[in-house]
């Protein structure tokens, strides 16, 4: 059976090789023609074309199962979805110390906190917990004081345990985790989609209901691939944007 062929490209040693090699065929995928066939070349046949580790290969096809372009079966092979859905959100990557610079620099206010159960779109990432800890914040300008976006974070509840809810006032959350509390943060996967805003939302940030805004989801691990804290972040359509900039060399 012939196998589909993946684009190449040349990886940036700047970043994840996986995530890398992971969105390579992700949109080699997305941009197929109809007749290019389903199954996929082998983890070691996509491994020496994308000239990185099995291990690394595996790791980047995991993550295009998780978000159903690909299904595996043992002994058949590898198959693209025919049906998969091309409009999911691509999600970003970026430093530790990125995230901290994008989340730094506004006024924030905790509209309250506390301990709650697990959210269930939120159940995937806190297999092992019944309850988190809950923090919600509006966030604004620093000059005009005007609203740009409200934040729901979801903390493991040990974590929580040493954090005080005065540190969140002054700095982002991903800060208090790495530098107060501990945590030993090794990735954070951003994804970004655009929505309508309920009611909740158009009220705290001052739009029209149904109005467009951007829907935030950045999820924390350490370094065993645990999830520490996940975020839901509702940002005014009319006062961001998200740019990647892609490094060529």
């Amino acid at each position: 059976m012939t196998s589909f062929a993946p684009d190449s490209i040349v990886l940036n040693r700047k970043l994840p090789l996986w995530y890398q090699v992971s969105q390579s065929l992700r949109a080699s995928i997305l941009g197929r023609s109809p007749q290019d066939p389903l199954r996929l070349p082998t983890e070691e046949q996509l491994a020496g074309h994308y000239k990185v580790s099995v291990l690394t290969m595996r790791q980047a096809l995991k993550e295009l199962e998780d978000e159903g372009l690909i299904t595996r079966h043992r002994r058949r092979g590898t198959f693209i979805e025919p049906d998969a859905l091309r409009g999911a959100p691509v999600r970003l990557l970026g430093s530790v110390d990125a995230i901290v610079a994008q989340q730094s620099g506004m006024a924030t206010q905790l509209l309250d906190h506390g301990k709650g159960p697990v959210p269930v779109e939120l159940a995937e990432y806190f297999p092992d917990l019944d309850e988190v800890a809950t923090y919600h914040r509006l966030r604004g300008d620093e000059k005009t004081g005007e609203p740009t976006n409200h934040a729901r974070n979801y903390v493991r509840p040990e974590l929580a345990a040493l954090i005080d809810p005065d540190d969140l006032l002054r700095r982002p959350m991903t800060k208090v985790l790495r530098d107060i509390a501990g945590a030993d943060i090794s990735r954070i996967t951003d994804t970004v989609e655009a929505r309508l805003a309920d009611p909740e939302t158009s009220r705290l940030l001052q739009v029209p209901l149904l109005s467009p805004i951007l829907h935030y989801t950045g999820v924390t691990y350490d370094t065993e691939g645990r999830v520490l804290d996940t975020a839901v972040i509702h940002y005014r359509g009319d006062r961001f944007s998200f740019t990647v900039t892609l490094d060529a060399t």
